[in-house]
């Protein structure tokens, strides 16, 4: 059983209805990342405001400040966010890979050294999902290794079996069975590999499939050709998720080859620089442009947003 629903479709897009144990939201979503538990910039009654129906957490971030029990103490990442929909959180592993030199990878899991202290940690499949469990999360990722862009195939194709063995540990580590956990296929762009993952990670009982590994370096291009085929290997009626895209053009191409839900931390970076997405020649404008100093136009005359 399924807890996504199909209600309309266009070719190989489609709107649905994915439920959790805070409620449902509808696809295709955006979620905004609240790397530490809040999404910069922008307040839960502003998140609310502009459609927000589920926000993403970063294991990662969280784990080591202030700490998956604290968290549970205060009653759970829902009442520490204040946002009462549904909560997705990564697994913690983009961020462990990108310390590179202050990490070793094992078959057991990944040996790092805090950014904030020095500390050592380890973080498992198995500890991954205790952690997501623990904060209360509706949906959990697995720990998956994202192998960077321009890997060998032979060296991606090894990242990609381990990344396999542990998807299944991460399964096999869910205690509470309200959470509901995504598989993430990797492989890079090679589609010999791709097919692998998603065959794979296919006959598993995820709850959903994520495609991790793009938008790490590659042309978007490159990343669009993995879409054209590979979104069609994932099961149909599970929802499909794609991992760090959120431009504009990114999202769009992504919904038109099936995607269902996205996430980025572009968007409210852009924000924050001063960037807007709007009509017009350029895909956005800058507004702290000497040009517009004196500027009282509104930023888009097409939208009623209160820009």
């Amino acid at each position: 059983m399924t807890n996504f629903s199909i209600e309309a479709s266009c070719g190989k897009a489609r709107a649905g209805r994915f439920k959790t144990q805070h409620g449902e939201f509808q696809t295709p979503q955006f979620m905004p990342v609240g790397t530490k538990a809040s999404v910069k910039g922008v307040d839960c009654e502003r998140l609310v405001e502009i459609g927000t129906q589920i926000t993403l957490v970063n294991t990662y971030h969280l784990w080591l400040r202030p700490g998956p029990e604290l968290i549970n103490k205060l009653g759970g990442i829902h009442k520490f966010c204040n946002f009462s929909g549904p909560i997705l959180s990564d697994s913690g592993g983009y961020q462990v890979f990108s310390l590179k030199g202050l990490r070793k990878i094992t078959e057991e899991g990944v040996e790092f050294r805090s950014h904030l202290d020095g500390a050592k940690m380890f973080l498992s499949p198995e500890k991954a999902i205790e952690i997501q469990e623990t904060f209360g999360v509706d949906i959990a990722m697995v720990l998956d290794e994202c192998p960077p862009s321009g890997l060998s195939h032979d060296a991606t194709s090894k990242s990609l079996e381990m990344t396999l063995r542990w998807a299944k540990r991460c399964l096999a580590a869910r205690k509470r069975p309200e959470t509901q956990v995504f598989g993430i296929t990797q492989g890079a762009l090679y589609p010999d590999l791709r097919r692998r993952a998603a065959e794979e990670l296919s006959r598993l009982a995820f709850d959903g499939m994520a495609i991790g590994g793009l938008s790490v370096g590659e042309p978007p291009e490159a990343m669009y050709e993995v879409l054209s085929y590979h979104v069609d290997q994932l099961p149909s009626d599970k929802i499909h998720y794609l991992m760090g895209v959120g431009t504009p053009r990114d999202i769009i191409q992504g919904v038109y080859e099936g995607i269902d839900t996205f996430d980025c931390v572009m968007p409210t970076r852009a924000g924050r620089f001063g960037r807007a997405f709007v009509k017009g020649p350029e895909p956005y404008i800058n507004i702290k442009n000497s040009r517009f100093i004196e500027d009282q136009e509104p930023l888009s005359v097409d939208c009623s947003c209160l820009a």
